[in-house]
């Protein structure tokens, strides 16, 4: 993604020219096309572009505007061929991206942000308000962090540079809860004092105060509904169509991720038809597999092969041989928040890929799950028959989930049941201990950390379960979106596609999920374009030869860790226990939350590297050890509960 950054100081003295020349140095390699700056006086902007369209090889940034408002957009417009009709009154020739967003804020103000469809951020200055505006798309694809104190705001949609303005900040708990339960909600950063713009939202800065606003909003109401299956089927695969062909407007070449997974291989066989029939001047779309013979489990190579097949050609594969250095133990460059990304075999050749094959976007299935049924939870459509009283739909249902996933239906019932309840009365029947042990008990409470991963724990409690359910995955998605380690290629998500997203929060459950088939409408709907082996594929297989590898090279340094771990020392975990849970992974044995686990491996690995850097400071650190005592006996002194959810 290009760069954007900017100062702005309230206490009259000049930009700091320098400051902004170093951060255009360091972020070189995400903006390689050259750079542009605007100064006046108070305010200094900096713009690297990233180019993939042959639109934004016109674009003149930072951009003046007719009302002289410097802007600087990062993103791409999927409907810009709407907006161009509603504006050409007021454009003239330029009609590159950023124009067009320029005349929009001209035209409607604020409100413009809610006709943006794309992936995209922006910042405008406003010199007769002074005033500064920052905003990002609805789902937090693009980045955008700001730094406010008494004498200045600093803007940029990367944010280490903030990080390393040579300013100390608090670390944020709020943040560390997020991390260790799923993702921090996408507002927050590591440090209390440095903010992300809220995905969905626009931030106004003026006079030295802030103030969030959203633009794009949850529709709890929003209904979609037809006669037929094959309706849903359409409309879906229209949608679907619709969303990979706007991530293949491009001038650049394309890699595609391919797992051989549903998501993926969708991507992958939709792109290759729309390229096909439609005779598009796009580059054709070429892949990125791994697999690893050694994995017990591993079988991607027997599906990706199968989408190659198809293709008629093979795509570029990396065969991984585990070194043992799965995981980053140690960080060569600065990370400015903590990095749970993948394999880091994997990593290594996808960048060797792109850089050799000067591939400037990749497309990703990250979001399928979430999106189309292998993350809901059956459950929450029984809660909602149990709340509309539909016994006669609520018993069929519970019979056939009751013999595929081999439980008894009054167990299936009365967590149904569970549901229905408030949050508060929910979290107090689910003990800490029996999710993540190693966990401080108080941290956790606290924090709701294990509320998390309930389902439909998010949302107005009058919302039906499956709409919270909905609205949770969403949070989520936002709150990835935010705090992905940003990559030096566009990455293009093709399931979060903003109108997509609303046709499948929209539909009724059993269309993304019935019992025994999960993904039911994508495999429906894309019969014809998928081979019929990714149809029927079921599961995919974890990697864990790997991560035991990985802690029996690197053991002697989880080991010195665990002396005096950083995240127990702040009350976050129980020091004991977490090295339990370290050792059973190293002997092979995998704990049920396992992401979790590595997530305070990861927090415990980045907190050490953050104090290194002199970035945070930690004052608590030997006061809440003796919390962490108590929690320990608060640990043992309560019994464990059933957990129902």
């Amino acid at each position: 993604m290009s760069v954007q950054a900017g100062i702005w100081t309230f206490d009259g003295q000049p930009v700091d020219r320098q400051f902004l020349s170093e951060i255009s140095r360091k972020l070189e390699d995400y903006g390689p096309d050259g750079e542009s700056t605007f100064f006046d006086h108070l305010v200094g902007i900096l713009y690297r572009p990233f180019h993939t369209t042959a639109e934004s090889r016109l674009e003149h940034q930072p951009y003046i505007s007719a009302g002289r408002k410097v802007i600087t957009w990062d993103g791409r417009l999927d409907n810009r061929e709407e907006l161009l009709s509603q504006l050409m009154h007021v454009l003239h020739d330029d009609k590159t991206d950023v124009a067009i967003v320029a005349a929009a804020f001209e035209q409607w103000g604020a409100a413009c942000f809610a006709k943006l469809v794309g992936d995209w951020g922006v910042a405008i200055w406003d010199s007769s308000e002074r005033q500064l505006t920052l905003a990002r798309d609805y789902i937090g694809v693009r980045h955008l962090f700001y730094y406010k104190n008494a004498k200045r705001v600093i803007w940029c949609n990367h944010l280490s540079p903030l990080a390393l303005c040579g300013d100390k900040f608090t670390l944020c708990e709020q943040y560390v809860a997020g991390f260790l339960a799923s993702w921090p909600a996408s507002h927050l950063t590591p440090y209390c004092e440095i903010h992300s713009v809220p995905s969905g939202h626009f931030v106004r800065i003026r006079a030295g105060n802030s103030s969030a606003y959203p633009y794009w909003s949850f529709e709890p109401h929003s209904t979609t509904r037809y006669a037929t299956d094959s309706e849903y089927e359409e409309n879906f695969r229209y949608l679907f169509r619709q969303s990979v062909r706007r991530r293949l407007q491009t001038d650049s070449r394309i890699l595609a991720e391919l797992s051989g997974g549903l998501d993926s291989s969708s991507i992958v066989c939709m792109a290759d038809d729309i390229i096909m029939r439609e005779g598009r001047d796009s580059s054709s779309v070429d892949t990125f597999s791994s697999y690893d013979p050694e994995e017990p489990e591993e079988d991607d190579f027997l599906y990706f092969t199968k989408v190659e097949e198809k293709r008629g050609r093979a795509g570029h594969r990396a065969e991984l041989k585990s070194s043992g250095d799965s995981f980053l133990f140690d960080y060569p460059t600065f990370m400015a928040s903590p990095d749970l990304s993948a394999r880091e075999e994997i990593k290594k050749v996808k960048s060797r890929v792109i850089e050799d094959g000067k591939y400037r976007v990749l497309l990703s299935g990250i979001g399928g799950d979430q999106m189309l049924g292998t993350d809901r939870d059956p459950r929450t459509q029984m809660a909602d028959l149990l709340a509309g009283f539909k016994l006669l739909q609520l018993g069929k249902l519970l019979w056939a989930w009751s013999l595929e996933v081999r439980r008894p239906w009054i167990q299936l019932l009365s967590q149904s049941f569970v549901i229905l309840m408030p949050i508060s009365i929910r979290t107090r029947m689910r003990s800490v201990i029996q999710s993540e042990p190693w966990l401080n008990t108080h941290f956790a409470r606290r924090y709701g950390i294990t509320d998390h991963v309930l389902p439909a724990a998010e949302g107005n409690w009058w919302w039906r379960p499956t709409v919270r359910d909905s609205f949770q995955i969403l949070r989520t998605l936002s709150g990835t979106m935010t705090n992905v380690t940003p990559p030096v290629v566009d990455k293009r998500y093709p399931f979060l596609d903003q109108t997509l997203t609303k046709f499948l929060t929209s539909i009724p459950f059993d269309q993304l999920l019935r019992p025994g088939v999960r993904r039911s409408l994508l495999r429906r709907a894309l019969v014809n374009v998928l081979p019929k082996e990714i149809l029927l594929r079921e599961t995919k297989a974890s990697s864990g030869r790997c991560d035991v590898l990985c802690f029996k090279k690197h053991w002697n340094v989880v080991e010195r860790l665990l002396l005096a771990p950083v995240t127990s020392g702040l009350g976050y975990v129980h020091a004991a226990r977490f090295e339990a849970a370290l050792l059973a992974v190293k002997n092979g044995r995998f704990p049920r939350h396992l992401v979790q686990l590595y997530r305070a491996l990861s927090l415990e690995l980045w907190l050490r590297h953050a104090l290194e850097r002199g970035v945070i400071s930690i004052p608590r650190l030997v006061a809440s050890q003796a919390a962490e005592h108590a929690d320990a006996t608060d640990l043992y002194a309560h019994p464990q509960r059933h957990d129902l959810t």
